[in-house]
């Protein structure tokens, strides 16, 4: 009985850790990307206009 309540709980558990696992790697890529796009783009004069 305990294994099947423990199979029980990591199913419902799965989507929850799969949707915040793929969150982070969301969030690490779009600061990369940003900070790299600033370092690119650090001399450009539209940079002024960007608020």
């Amino acid at each position: 009985m305990a294994g099947a309540v423990l199979l029980i709980l990591v199913l419902l558990a799965f989507p929850i850790v799969v949707g915040l696992s793929t969150a982070g790697i969301a969030a690490l890529l779009g600061h990369f990307l940003c900070r790299d796009a600033d370092e690119r783009h650090a001399k450009s004069e539209l940079r002024d206009l960007n608020i």
